[in-house]
């Protein structure tokens, strides 16, 4: 009978801490991505220890690829690096996006996320944060300066600058008022379109005052006077305007381009509540708001902005009006053998004279 009440106990014992094992979440997640009151107030609430490993996309994708999925219970790749991984290492588990609360969330974004995660016609993101690339503009200088077109534009020669990478192609190419996007399922269309948009920068290229590289030379030059209509980055642009109220980053009228950190599931996660939990949570408006006013990134959270300090809140209202926030280009997924069109195109455009 001692026998049996020790097996008994021991048994019991083995339940309870496989239970206490489950309810860990472990993360794996770029930093900053999880702030520590937001890691306290979630296991606070919920009685579930959060783990943390911090990566970028290529570790996400190496650690996950080794372990078939297993290791996390939820991961935060970009929108771009989750279906072509998908399709030839099934490392996700479709996102069940009747346990998200997507009343809360930016439905153009939502609904970007689920298309260019898409596989098999199956979603495997959750939107969680974005940043965008657009125009940072000398308003007092160059007042109608409103679309990418203005980066070919006599009307600002010698006043022009912009990075010389591939965004600035698919930009081009939204700015002569087509979409890249909608040609990457046929890459003999993509590629004339690229030499269309070849052309239009080899024209315009006399405008040019020059490039930027970096950015801290994005600042410079416009800050310096020597350009007054350039391509940029939202928070380089804010915190110019902080500085300068004449400049500031505008969302261009054909789009700003912009990438997405979303929320994936590993196909392997041992607890799947605990992940379903965490999404909701940390884009729970107030949690969202903390999260921006921290880091500066732009949330899917659409009630956050009511949380937002006043300078991060007048940043997104004035440059994010609802319009040209449903209005971004996310980045999809860039098909095989695009990236060398592209090339090819940014390096005739560097050697034209």
């Amino acid at each position: 009978m001692k026998k049996l009440v020790l097996i008994g106990a021991i048994a019991l014992s083995l339940i309870a801490s496989g239970a206490m094992a489950q309810e860990t979440l472990r993360l794996l997640t770029w930093k900053g991505y999880a702030p520590a009151k937001l890691v306290k107030d979630f296991e606070a609430q919920t009685g579930i220890d959060v783990k943390i490993t911090y990566s970028n996309n290529e570790e996400m994708i190496a650690k996950l690829r080794a372990t078939r999925g297993a290791g996390f219970d939820l991961a935060q790749p970009s929108q771009d690096r989750i279906s072509f991984v998908q399709k030839k290492f099934p490392v996700y588990q479709p996102i069940d996006y009747s346990r998200i609360n997507t009343a809360q969330l930016t439905t153009s974004m939502v609904d970007a996320v689920k298309r260019n995660t898409a596989v098999d016609g199956k979603g495997y993101g959750v939107p969680h944060c974005y940043g965008t690339t657009g125009m940072i503009v000398n308003k007092k200088l160059a007042p109608g300066a409103n679309d990418w077109s203005d980066l070919w534009n006599p009307k600002y020669s010698g006043k022009i600058s912009y990075r010389l990478k591939r965004p600035l192609l698919i930009a081009t190419a939204f700015g002569m008022g087509e979409d890249p996007f909608a040609l990457y399922g046929d890459i003999d269309a993509y590629r004339a379109l690229m030499k269309r948009v070849e052309k239009t920068l080899i024209d315009g290229k006399k405008y040019v005052k020059n490039y930027w590289t970096s950015g801290d030379t994005q600042v410079a030059i416009i800050k310096s006077g020597d350009a007054n209509v350039i391509s940029g980055w939202d928070g380089k642009g804010w915190t110019l305007h902080k500085d300068n109220p004449d400049i500031d980053f505008i969302a261009p009228k054909s789009g700003a381009l912009g990438w997405i950190d979303t929320f994936a599931i590993p196909a392997k996660s041992k607890n799947l509540d605990a992940a379903y939990k965490w999404i909701n949570f940390m884009l729970e408006p107030e949690n969202a708001a903390y999260f921006t006013n921290q880091e500066g990134y732009g949330t899917a959270s659409s009630g956050a902005i009511e949380f937002l300090n006043d300078e991060i809140k007048a940043n997104f209202s004035r440059s994010f009006p609802p319009a040209d926030l449903d209005n971004i280009k996310w980045h999809p997924p860039v098909p095989a053998g695009f990236e060398k069109i592209e090339a090819k195109v940014l390096d005739k455009i560097k050697a034209a004279k």
